[in-house]
């Protein structure tokens, strides 16, 4: 896709999520090296790079990590990769690499299953504020 930065890393996430929405402000300001770029699943452009990707957005409906022409992370393995790239403390979790993908995403599931009743759920996506607006794709 010709409209995405080839040089960041981009994040497909629940605009709608409360948790998702409190993880991306914490991505934002732990972002250093401006390496991530968000964008909401429900949004157009959402719905565009997961179809060009190939992914069922019913099956995958919280986030996906995603590097323009490179590869791409679901679930468990995406919030790991996340990890990984903002690094410091962070970068721990990667130890969860260890564990077989069909546990790690089973864990993933019911958290993403239970995320709306244990955080809420926005009525609309989240507008980003001036200060980080570069920061979201679209």
């Amino acid at each position: 896709m010709e409209k995405l930065p080839q040089n960041k890393k981009i994040i497909l996430f629940d605009g709608l999520c409360n948790l998702c929405d409190s993880t991306v402000q914490l991505l934002i300001k732990k972002d250093k090296n401006d390496v991530f770029r968000f964008v909401q699943l429900q949004s157009e452009l959402g719905k565009e790079i997961t179809k060009y990707i190939g992914i069922d957005t019913k099956s995958v409906d919280s986030i996906i990590f995603y590097e323009p022409g490179i590869s791409y992370h679901l679930k468990a393995d995406a919030a790991i990769e996340i990890a990984k790239n903002i690094g410091g403390v962070y970068s721990i979790l990667s130890i969860f690499s260890i564990f077989p993908n069909w546990l790690k995403n089973k864990v993933y599931d019911y958290i993403a299953k239970n995320r709306y009743k244990w955080y809420g759920k926005k009525q609309s996506c989240m507008m980003p504020t001036p200060e980080t607006k570069a920061k979201f794709l679209q």
